[in-house]
Formats: structure tokens, C-alpha cells, sequence
């Protein structure tokens, strides 16, 4: 009996820990529907809002061919963070064609994370904090052990392709 309930226990204990995945709320800002805190690849694509563009972003963005054996290379072991609005436009551009370019370098899923922020750029839970957040989209790119190793800030400079290679390749 005492098993079962450390089981029931720690079974509560962990959904009681869990965060909301893909949460939507009414901004009071933008008054619109947004996404807010961690969000999965399946639900920010499927979010009204969002996928009012994303469609047509991803289908239409030419990944530099030229550039995928370098990135897939590079790429190994990094992780990225996309922090964007679903409610901001440069988001709903961006994140389309980063995911298009993830996609041509077989980036593992589990490899990016999305947050989503309200219109004043924050999120709920320490999510993130720290992370010196002014505009959205911000493509953070970290190394295996969590240290960041560069970031793209609302667009990129090149494209994103080029901007990735010169962020993996940068000698610190």
C-alpha cells in the first residue's frame, strides 16, 4: 500500500510541477488571442494566429542548398531556443523560414525549444529570465552544455543561413 502511494504521490507531485504546453490567452496588449510560455513545433503551427502565415512562409522560402552540408555540420550538438511572438509579424516570417532551413539540416526536433512571449516580450515562470529579451523573434543558439554561443535578433544580417554559419564558426 505504501508503494502505490509514493507512486500516486510522485505522480501528483510531477503534473503539479508540469508547465502548460501551447497555453493561449487574451493579451491584454495586443487584445488578441496569443501563445504564451513553452509551446511544442505542432502547437505554434497550428495556432490560428500564426498559421495564417506560416504556411505560406515555409512553402515559399528557398534554403540555400549551398549552405546545408556546412550547417549540418556545424549544427551537431547545438541547441536553439526561438523565443517569438505569435502575434508579432517579423515571427511570423522568420520562424517559418528557420524552421524550413532546421528542416534541410535534419535538426532534431528535441534540439529546439520555442517560447512565446506576450506583447511586453515576457513569459511566465522564470522562462526567460536572464535571457536580456528587447525583440522578437531571438534565435538563441547554444552549445551542447547550455552556453550561448550567438543569437539572431528579429531578422538576420545575411540570411539565416549564412548568419547560423558565422555564429557556429565564430573562433571565441
Amino acid at each position: 500500500m505504501k508503494y502505490v502511494f509514493a507512486i500516486m504521490f510522485g505522480l501528483f507531485f510531477v503534473s503539479a510541477n508540469a508547465q502548460e504546453i501551447n497555453k493561449k490567452l487574451e493579451d491584454q496588449i495586443k487584445h488578441k488571442q496569443i501563445m504564451l510560455n513553452e509551446c511544442s513545433r505542432e502547437g505554434l503551427v497550428e495556432f490560428p494566429e500564426f498559421k495564417a502565415s506560416y504556411d505560406a512562409n515555409y512553402e515559399n522560402y528557398k534554403v540555400d542548398s549551398a549552405s546545408v552540408p556546412q550547417l549540418t555540420k556545424l549544427m551537431k550538438d547545438k541547441k536553439i531556443k526561438v523565443v517569438l511572438g505569435t502575434w508579432c509579424g517579423d515571427s511570423k516570417f522568420q520562424v517559418p523560414n528557420f524552421l524550413k532551413v532546421t528542416d534541410a539540416i535534419k535538426v532534431d526536433e528535441k534540439h529546439v525549444s520555442f517560447v512565446a512571449v506576450d506583447g511586453a516580450k515576457k513569459a511566465e515562470n522564470g522562462l526567460i529570465d536572464g535571457l536580456d529579451i528587447q525583440r522578437v523573434p531571438t534565435f538563441i543558439i547554444t552549445d551542447k552544455k547550455g552556453k550561448e554561443i550567438g543569437r539572431i535578433i528579429e531578422h538576420p544580417k545575411k540570411s539565416l543561413e549564412l548568419d547560423l554559419i558565422d555564429i557556429l564558426s565564430a573562433k571565441k
